[in-house]
């Protein structure tokens, strides 16, 4: 693991959080995951990407400590780290059902009567 992680501010760390969750293939990979372990396997099954590709968005997941990997036998698998990576992903869809219920909203608004 990266030591300089530990001893940067903590809006930087958060921003590299965030930047990490900037791909949607990274956001159902762990959304997956919050259902429980997979393997490499049926994470490609699940999501249909080339494996490479795969590979890359596991890394920058294992990058930033919200995924690790475990050898079973001939493949490899994959959890989060934290049960609260699922209450996270909760948040996120609870903000966003928010702004965009206000942006409707607002578009009705505008289109409305004069």
């Amino acid at each position: 693991m990266d030591e300089s992680r530990f001893e940067q501010p903590l809006y930087v760390a958060k921003a590299e959080l965030f930047r990490s969750l900037g791909h949607p293939v990274r956001i159902r990979i762990l959304e997956l995951l919050v259902a429980g372990e997979k393997s490499v396997s049926a994470l490609l099954a699940e999501i249909g990407i080339e494996p490479s590709s795969l590979s890359q968005h596991l890394n920058v997941l294992k990058g930033t400590g919200l995924v690790v990997s475990s050898r079973k036998g001939n493949g490899v698998s994959y959890q989060v780290t934290d049960p609260s990576v699922g209450d996270f992903l909760v948040s996120a869809r609870v903000v966003l059902a928010s702004t965009l219920g206000r942006t409707k909203r607002t578009l009705e608004h505008l289109e409305g009567p004069q």
